[in-house]
């Protein structure tokens, strides 16, 4: 099966696997203890953090070792707020940030702390002026992720940095996504990492912090990892991440070249087989094996199930799904389609040939799905009087999820006159997103919302839509 999920996971590095299981032997001790075994287990776990530090441009004791990437961010984000609270208690981030930057930063807004967030473009781009524009004199911290999770747009972080450097508000920057494939970018105060995503085991997280930083841990006092992570150091997961994360640095200039070619590929080709697909991201300040599409009239988890049964290993930008119910925060801030999302994430052993196959096998798995999605409407409602006007075009869809708001909109757009309205009556929180990118994609005018009780509907919202051709 090829496994194209790399960015959520990737396989244990061969060499990781064999510096893992060697460590297991000999790294085993308390690396705090100063008898024989405890030493050596030290020396090991300097090692692995003097490499570490290497690689991401820090000094040796700028890194700890947490117990993953969300820790790490967690960590981050509430330690240097903790540390520079004198400065005041603002932070701000980007929209598309990963959800542990969020939730930190939700908890920080619970204990009476302010946050402030940076809009993207459509491709998940900040810009650096209008992040400037958003740090006050009482901000404490800002932060920027190097490379998106979801889409793979690459952020302008040292521009960044130095707008942030200049107002004296440190940045942290969360690299899970970029380490081991790029270079550390400049301009960072703290940084994070999880060495999952570069090929070492899960259960390592990295958080470095720059000398002079303000910082105090938001956790009770431990005398391990410089007292900012408590509780036995995981020395034999850290020896493997760190080998692993020196022998991918040291093949990432071949590897990100054939990816990128694979993934450019994917790119251009994808739409022309695929009608009503979209390519999300940035074309050209993106990680090299990583691409995002959505598709129309498409449910994700439906798309995902139909690929898994083919032999492909995929993931979804997007959450929405059956199950969740909740559209993706990336999409959303982008002004980005969240149904029908797809992300390919390619690993370091994927071939031409695998993608000779999912370029097959695509068109099929999303024509599998729009098949089953096709299923006759209720029918449009009777037109209402309302904002739209009496002769707005009702179609009710309240009750059915995502894609269906979309499905029963691009199968009744003939049945309203040029310039006429159309209302799409929905409690579904993705059509709110997703209708007003349809029409952006098919070139449809989009009017609004208004209470879906002005069409004589007891809940939901409904969406106005003016045809235009």
């Amino acid at each position: 099966m090829p496994y194209f999920d790399a960015a959520s996971t990737a396989p244990l590095h061969p060499l990781a696997r064999q510096a893992l299981l060697s460590a297991l032997d000999e790294g085993w001790a308390d690396p705090a203890r100063l008898y024989r075994d405890g030493r050596r287990a030290r020396m090991l776990l300097d090692a692995a953090r003097e490499t570490v530090a290497a690689e991401l441009g820090a000094r040796t004791d700028e890194v700890v070792f947490t117990a993953s990437g969300t820790q790490a961010n967690q960590l981050a984000v509430l330690g240097a707020l903790a540390g520079n609270h004198r400065k005041g208690r603002h932070f701000v981030h980007s929209a598309v940030e990963h959800s542990s930057v969020l939730h930190a930063a939700e908890l920080h807004e619970a204990s009476g702390g302010s946050v402030g967030t940076v809009p993207v473009d459509r491709f998940g781009r900040v810009s650096p002026t209008v992040f400037a524009e958003a740090l006050r004199p009482e901000t404490a911290l800002a932060c920027l992720q190097s490379a998106n999770h979801e889409v793979g747009t690459v952020q302008p972080v040292a521009e960044v940095g130095a707008l942030c450097a200049e107002a004296g508000v440190p940045l942290l920057v969360d690299a899970a996504q970029s380490a081991g494939r790029l270079a550390a970018p400049d301009g960072w105060s703290l940084l994070t990492a999880s060495a999952h995503k570069w090929g070492g085991p899960a259960g390592v997280g990295v958080l470095a912090v720059r000398k002079g930083v303000r910082y105090r841990s938001p956790l009770p006092d431990d005398d391990r990892e410089a007292g900012r992570v408590p509780g036995f150091v995981n020395v034999p997961g850290a020896i493997a991440a760190a080998v692993a994360l020196r022998a991918v640095r040291q093949d990432a200039e071949r590897l990100n070249a054939a990816q990128h070619a694979r993934v450019e590929r994917l790119r251009s080709e994808l739409p022309g087989l695929v009608p009503d697909l979209t390519v999300l991201g940035d074309p050209r300040q993106r990680l090299p094996h990583l691409v995002t599409f959505s598709c129309l009239y498409v449910d994700g988890e439906a798309l995902l199930g139909e690929l898994d049964r083919a032999g492909f290993a995929v993931s979804s930008g997007s959450s929405c799904t059956s199950s969740t119910l909740t559209p993706s925060h990336v999409l959303a801030a982008m002004g980005a389609l969240t149904e029908g999302n797809v992300r390919v994430s390619l690993p370091q052993d994927c071939t031409d040939a695998d993608i000779d196959l999912f370029l097959a096998v695509l068109p099929k798995a999303v024509a599998a799905v729009r098949s089953h999605l096709e299923a006759p409407a209720r029918g449009p409602a009777a037109a209402a009087a309302g904002p739209a006007g009496p002769d707005a075009l009702v179609l009710d869809t309240l009750g059915r999820r995502c894609p269906i708001p979309v499905i029963e909109l691009a199968k009744h757009l003939d049945e309203a006159p040029v310039g006429g309205l159309i209302a799409v009556l929905s409690d579904d929180e993705a059509a709110r997103l997703d209708i007003p990118a349809w029409c952006e994609m098919r070139a449809q005018q989009y009017a609004g919302e208004a209470p879906a009780s002005s069409y004589g509907a007891p809940t939901g919202t409904a969406y106005l839509v003016r045809r235009l051709s």
